[in-house]
C-alpha cells in the first residue's frame, strides 16, 4: 500500500487579486505590497538583527525596510553598549514606535517590547504569588534596582531576612523576589526577596521547632542586636535572648556582651509553637556566681568587693561578677551617717563582712562597721587577687561636726599666754601698800557668780592651771594681748 503524504502549508494562501494588481496602464502587475506583513504602531514584532552600530541596531522583520532600534531603546539600563545587548543574527522582539519617521524609517524599541511582555508576566506573578527573577543592575539609596524587563525596586530591608550591611555585594546577581506592589500608571514595581527566603525557610523552621525542647543547649550565631536583647540564628530560625538573660551581672546594652556574627552556645528557655518563637538564655550556659558564693562563703566571713552604686539608704558592693550585696546605711560606720557618700564612693575597693546570705531570694547583706582588726579577708571566689582597700573617709556633714569643735585647739594655744600673764601679776599682793594698812582690807575685784563657778570647776579638773577668779584673785589675760593685760 502506497504511503500517503499530506503536506500542510502554514503560509496563508493569497487570492489571485492579492498576487496581481492593475497597474497605471491597465496592465496586470505583481502586487508586492500584499507580500509584506501588516504592522501597526504599538504592535510587538519579531525579527533578526542584521547590523549593530554604536548608535543603532538594524532588524529585519520581513517588512519592506529594516527596522531601526536607537541605542536608547535597547535596554532599560542607562548608557549601554549596543554590542553588550544584542549580537549579529540574534532573534529579538521589538515594539513598533513609528512606521515611518521623517526619513521614512521604521522605528522600533526593544526595551518597550520587553516591558510589555515582562509586565504581563509580572501581573500574572503578582496574582498567583509566584516569584519573579531579575538581575541586580543598580545600587541606589535605600535598596536595589532589578532588571525584570521593567525596573523593579527591592528595598534594603527586604533584601534578606536580616539587615544587609553592604548592598554592593548583590550587584550583578540574579535574585528571586515576590511582587508586593504593582502600579501600571507609574510603572512602579516593588519587590521582596525576604518573602521568598521566609517561604523557603518555613519548612525548615517547623523542623527546628519540632526538634527543639525547653532545656536544650544549642549553638547559633548572633544575627542582630537590639536594645531589648539579641537574636540568634539557629540554622534557619531566629531565637531571642532577652537582655535580662544575657549575663548574671547587670547589662546596660546587649552590645556590651555580644557582637553580630559571634558564635554562642545558648539554652532553650521556652518555645511558642503557635507563634513560632523561641526564647533563649545565655547566662544559663555559664556558671552561676551565686552558687559559687554559697559554696565559698559563710555568714561572718570578711570578703573584698567594689562599690558599684551609692544610694540614699546605703551602698551596693559587688563581691564577684554578677553578685552584689547591700551595705545598709546603718552598717557603714560606728557613728551616725547622714549620707552614705560620706563614707564610700562608687568604684571604691572595700572589705565587708557577710551578715546574711539569702540564696533563695539571691540577696546578700553586708557590713562595714562590723569588721574587726583580727578578721581575715577571704580569698576571692572568682580567683582574682585581693586589692588594697581604700580607708573609710571621715568627711562628715556640718551637722555632725559643727565649727565650734575647733575651740579646744584655740584654748590649747591660749593656755601658755594665760600662764605667763598670771606670772606677771603674782607680785601685786606683795606690794608695801597692802602691808602698811592692815586694818583696811584690800579691795578685791568683783567677779561674777558665773566666773566663780567656772573657777571651781576648772580647779577641780586641772588645779595646776589658773582660771577666771582662781586662788590668785586675778583673771587671765587675753591670749593675743598678754602685755597690756599685765600692765
Amino acid at each position: 500500500m502506497a504511503n500517503d503524504t499530506v503536506e500542510t502549508n502554514t503560509t496563508p494562501a493569497l487570492d489571485e487579486q492579492d498576487v496581481w494588481t492593475t497597474g497605471p496602464d491597465g496592465e496586470q502587475i505583481p502586487n508586492y505590497e500584499a507580500t509584506f506583513p501588516t504592522i501597526n504602531e504599538g504592535e510587538v514584532v519579531h525579527g533578526q538583527v542584521v547590523r549593530v552600530d554604536k548608535d543603532e541596531v538594524l532588524v529585519d522583520i520581513g517588512y519592506k525596510s529594516e527596522g531601526v532600534i536607537p541605542v536608547a531603546e535597547l535596554s532599560i539600563r542607562r548608557s549601554v553598549n549596543p554590542e553588550d545587548e544584542v549580537k549579529l543574527g540574534d532573534e529579538i522582539d521589538a515594539l513598533v514606535l513609528t512606521k515611518e519617521d521623517a526619513d521614512g524609517r521604521l522605528i522600533l524599541s526593544k526595551k518597550r517590547a520587553r516591558f510589555e511582555i515582562a509586565w504581563k508576566a509580572i501581573e500574572s506573578a503578582a496574582e498567583s504569588g509566584e516569584p519573579v527573577t531579575g538581575r541586580v543592575i543598580e545600587v541606589v539609596k535605600g535598596g536595589l534596582i532589578l532588571d525584570l524587563g521593567v525596573r523593579g525596586f527591592l528595598p534594603a530591608s527586604l533584601v534578606d531576612i536580616r539587615r544587609v550591611q553592604d548592598l554592593d555585594e548583590f550587584l550583578g546577581q540574579e535574585l528571586r523576589c515576590k511582587v508586593i506592589e504593582l502600579n501600571r500608571s507609574r510603572n512602579n514595581v516593588v519587590l521582596s526577596r525576604r518573602a521568598v527566603l521566609e517561604d523557603e525557610r518555613k519548612e525548615m523552621r517547623q523542623a527546628i521547632l519540632d526538634r527543639l525542647s525547653p532545656g536544650d543547649v544549642v549553638e547559633g550565631q548572633i544575627s542582630n542586636i537590639v536594645d531589648f536583647g539579641a537574636f540568634v540564628d539557629l540554622d534557619g530560625m531566629d531565637g531571642l535572648i532577652h537582655i535580662s538573660e544575657l549575663s548574671w551581672s547587670h547589662v546596660n546594652h546587649p552590645s556590651e556582651v555580644l557582637d553580630i556574627g559571634q558564635d554562642v552556645k545558648v539554652k532553650v528557655l521556652d518555645i511558642d509553637r503557635e507563634r513560632q518563637r523561641i526564647s533563649l538564655g545565655l547566662k544559663q550556659t555559664q556558671s552561676d556566681p551565686w552558687q559559687q558564693v554559697v559554696e565559698a562563703y559563710n555568714e561572718g566571713d570578711v570578703v573584698q568587693g567594689k562599690v558599684t552604686k551609692v544610694v540614699t539608704f546605703g551602698a551596693f558592693v559587688e563581691i564577684m561578677p554578677g553578685v552584689e550585696g547591700l551595705v545598709h546605711i546603718s552598717e557603714l560606720a560606728q557613728r551616725h551617717v547622714e549620707n552614705p557618700r560620706e563614707v564610700v564612693s562608687q568604684g571604691d575597693t572595700v572589705n565587708v563582712k557577710i551578715i546574711e546570705v539569702d540564696a533563695e531570694r539571691r540577696r546578700l547583706s553586708l557590713s562595714l562597721k562590723r569588721i574587726e582588726d583580727a578578721d581575715e579577708v577571704q580569698p576571692r571566689a572568682d580567683g582574682q587577687p585581693l586589692e588594697t582597700p581604700e580607708p573609710p573617709r571621715l568627711d562628715l556633714s556640718e551637722d555632725v561636726f559643727p565649727e565650734t569643735e575647733e575651740a579646744p585647739a584655740e584654748e590649747a594655744e591660749s593656755a601658755p599666754a594665760a600662764e605667763s600673764a598670771s606670772e606677771d601679776v603674782e607680785p601685786a599682793p606683795e606690794e608695801p601698800v597692802a602691808e602698811s594698812t592692815p586694818d583696811v582690807p584690800a579691795a578685791e575685784p568683783e567677779v561674777p557668780p558665773e566666773a566663780t563657778d567656772a573657777s571651781l570647776e576648772a580647779d577641780a579638773v586641772a588645779p595646776e592651771e589658773q582660771g577666771p577668779g582662781d586662788s590668785e584673785g586675778e583673771p587671765p589675760a587675753a591670749p593675743d594681748e598678754p602685755e597690756e593685760q599685765a600692765t
